[in-house]
């Protein structure tokens, strides 16, 4: 169906927790952009790094800690390769997406943001990509303004423009919204913030495991991500130009960001050590470069159409459903893998309980988007999200529970 040249019936086979039971009935997981599924590698992987390997990183001249060393390093090159980074020194280690983003607030923004300043985001943003710069906008008594989107989720080509000013100091947006699914036109957005001297921070949790990414091509600034939503453990990843991240102070402290400590002062240690203080997340980090290798295997641009193609097919079934309101564009190459819709007769909590009754995970609730659907005007939403193991057969059993849901509540 999806003419991806993914075999995603072998895919499935890879993923150990899909081939469960739910309430007696067989799990239909489609909840993949709040986090994906992980395939056998991963896990494999994670066991061995325990059983065979556990040590600490960096400090220990033994075997134990040069293997884990190599490897957590290893896969901090096949990340950059990935997303294609100039160096592997621009490839920061962080707890997840938000602490990425909270990095860049507290060790470029603190630094750089001044009162009068002008902070720009848009509507589509999550949380994690609202609430740093509203604590950096008040702390530095900076502006801060949204760039509005249209009826169908698209970012206002006009509001890109104008939005950004020469008062402009820093630019966050979204690459793919968690909510609304939107594809934004980020490489037009970073050229508007650059044309003026801003700097433009990406939030990328749900693009990089969705689609081929290109970090030079972009001339993204800071771009954020997480593993744990492209089939890793739980690892955040924070990309940034070199030059910037040279400038900036640690954003914290502790053991191995440091060259030097005395008394009275400290030395930072290099890129990319310096933002990394204390014992990382090393099974997880080394988890990821094995995901990242699965990923590379499979190949973004097959992802992509999957996804493209299981989005259409979603699209076109729960549109059809009467009393159905869809979040965002109804053009599957204008979105990523995620559909948002609404009943009006039916909170969203009640109708993820009743999917649950029937093995199917969905995800009920504001998606740490309030501002969005305050936005349009919705308190919450259902969604269903899709990802390289999701297939047709998996939409219709949504579609088919949908009815009930509508029976139940008389929709």
């Amino acid at each position: 169906m999806t003419h991806s040249g993914l075999n995603v019936a072998a895919i499935r086979e890879d993923f150990p927790i899909l081939q469960q039971t739910v309430h007696g009935k067989p799990l239909v997981y489609l909840d993949s952009a709040a986090t994906s599924q992980k395939p056998e590698a991963v896990i494999q992987v994670l066991d061995e790094y325990y059983r065979k390997f556990n040590a600490n990183i960096h400090r220990g001249v033994y075997y134990l800690a040069e293997e884990a060393t190599a490897r957590y390093e290893g896969a901090r090159k096949k990340i950059q390769k990935f997303i294609n980074a100039k160096s592997h020194r621009e490839v920061i280690y962080t707890r997840n997406a938000t602490e990425a983003l909270n990095l860049v607030a507290y060790a470029w923004g603190r630094a750089n943001v001044q009162e009068g300043d002008e902070i720009v985001a848009t509507v589509l943003e999550h949380h994690a990509n609202i609430v740093p710069w509203q604590l950096l906008a008040k702390e530095k008594k900076a502006t801060l303004k949204f760039i509005r989107a249209d009826e169908h989720g698209l970012l206002r080509a006009d509001d890109i423009e104008t939005m950004i000013t020469a008062q402009t100091r820093l630019v966050a947006a979204t690459m793919a919204s968690n909510v609304a699914g939107t594809l934004t036109p980020i490489k037009q957005i970073v050229a508007r913030a650059h044309a003026i001297g801003a700097v433009c921070v990406v939030d990328a949790a749900q693009a990089v495991p969705h689609m081929p990414v290109d970090v030079q091509a972009l001339d993204a600034d800071f771009f954020a991500f997480s593993g744990h939503k492209m089939l890793g453990p739980f690892v955040g990843v924070l990309y940034g130009k070199r030059a910037l991240l040279e400038k900036m102070e640690p954003f914290l402290g502790g053991g191995d960001m440091i060259r030097e400590v005395h008394l009275e002062y400290s030395k930072w240690n290099e890129l990319p050590w310096k933002f990394e203080a204390g014992t990382p997340a090393i099974a997880e980090a080394i988890g990821l470069g094995v995901a990242v290798d699965y990923l590379t295997a499979l190949g973004m641009e097959n992802v992509r159409a999957h996804e493209r193609a299981i989005t259409a097919y979603a699209l076109d079934k729960i549109g059809a459903v009467e009393g159905i309101r869809i979040l965002g564009p109804l053009d599957p190459d204008q979105r990523g893998g995620v559909v948002a819709f609404s009943i009006p007769e039916a909170h969203p909590h009640d109708v993820a309980q009743i999917f649950d009754r029937e093995g199917i995970c969905v995800r009920g609730g504001h998606h740490c988007a309030m501002p969005l659907h305050e936005y349009y005007g919705i308190a919450a939403t259902t969604r269903a999200s899709f990802y390289i193991y999701s297939i047709p057969e998996e939409v219709d059993k949504l579609v088919e529970t949908l009815a009930k849901v509508r029976q139940i509540f008389k929709a």
